[in-house]
């Protein structure tokens, strides 16, 4: 199969895109004083409230084809990393509220030509629930935030509420359409175990000579199992927080890790990230394995480390894995923007961990 390469002038920027970008960014940072203000507290705009906070290993296979022995993943392999498992509301909801999921990753003894301002021996890659973002485009993601910054002020029984549509709506979608929109699921994901889900980049990145978008996803049989859970929010606010520390008490979770090659450039477009790329134009293909062992999930010192200090951002980078695209150029300035906020209101220094023996035990 013949893969599309990687050049500098695969991005088209948008018309007015700085403009959209400072709209969004100042957006954001109101509803996050807002938060602050009613939580005393400042939190992460997006993906606030942690579900499990964890170390392991990430192993590259060996001998990959060449087109997968790219960048990070030029040759085998294994690297440590550490993950943060999170709900998606730039707020500390109830698990009523079940949106869309993070999951971030941080892994540790990458050497190579980072991109500039990132100078620490890593490479992060930040996943969400749903294979696309609901807005395209820096534009679109301005839109979005403007929308979700008119529910911030608003009590968490509405935003449970409209949770609930959209999720019921998915269902219906699902079964008569055979497929669930990302767009729905984004706003009212299924009550589904958090370590039994598929986080992907959403956006493409370079893959060295190549592009790609990423995903992780599932590959225990434990994990299997979990295919028929489903939380009872009433039972349990905090619930999938509790599931993933039961579970990381008996079993280690074992994720995939996948790449999916850009093949197709009008189907498989670099400056929308509302398009899921077609299957038929290329699958995602395994090139390393994440393996988290069984661990205390939620000890409170590693996760005032994840929750307080530590960052996690697409501009923690290789050059080789640079993020691609409108969405991806906004989240470059507004992660670094609303991280300055938070760590400012909270008084805490920020840190660019750059080994994991500096995460607490």
């Amino acid at each position: 199969m013949t893969y599309l390469r990687y050049s500098d002038d695969v991005e088209t920027l948008e018309d007015g895109e700085q403009e959209s970008i400072d709209g969004i960014i100042k957006g954001m940072t109101q509803e996050s004083e807002i938060v602050e203000k009613r939580e005393g507290h400042a939190v992460r705009a997006s993906h606030a409230k942690s579900t499990a906070c964890v170390l392991g290993e990430m192993t590259v296979a060996d001998d990959l084809p060449p087109e997968l022995a790219q960048g990070l993943f030029a040759s085998g392999g294994t690297f440590q990393v550490a993950v943060r498992f999170a709900q998606g509301p730039g707020e500390n909801l109830g698990d009523r509220v079940s949106t869309h999921r993070g999951m971030a990753i941080k892994v540790f003894g990458v050497e190579g030509e980072k991109l500039p301002g990132h100078d620490a021996p890593t490479q992060d890659f930040v996943f969400a629930s749903g294979p696309t973002f609901p807005a395209g485009t820096a534009a679109g993601f301005l839109s979005q935030a403007k929308k979700i910054g008119a529910t911030t002020p608003m009590p968490e029984g509405v935003k449970s509420a409209a949770s609930s549509i959209t999720r019921n709506i998915n269902k219906v979608l699902n079964a008569v359409a055979g497929g669930p929109s990302p767009t729905l699921d984004f706003y009212g994901h299924p009550f589904s175990h958090p370590l039994d889900d598929y986080y992907f980049s959403q956006c493409p990145m370079r893959f060295g000579d190549y592009v790609a978008k990423l995903g992780t996803f599932p590959a225990s049989t434990y994990q299997d199992a979990l295919d028929d859970w489903q939380l009872d929010p009433h039972q349990d606010e905090d619930g999938f927080r509790h599931a993933a520390i039961d579970y990381f008490s008996e079993h280690d979770a074992v994720f995939d890790l996948r790449v999916q090659l850009w093949a197709n450039a009008e189907t498989q477009p670099i400056e929308d990230a509302s398009i899921e790329w077609p299957a038929q134009d290329s699958q995602y293909r395994t090139v390393a394995t994440i393996r988290l062992p069984r661990q205390s999930a939620y000890s409170p010192e590693r996760v005032r480390y994840f929750d307080e200090v530590m960052t996690f951002r697409p501009a923690h980078s290789l050059a080789a894995h640079r993020p691609l695209g409108g969405v991806m150029r906004a989240r470059l300035q507004v992660y670094q923007a609303l991280s300055d906020f938070r760590h400012r209101e909270n008084r805490v220094a920020a840190a660019n961990t750059a080994s994991i023996e500096e995460i607490p035990a």
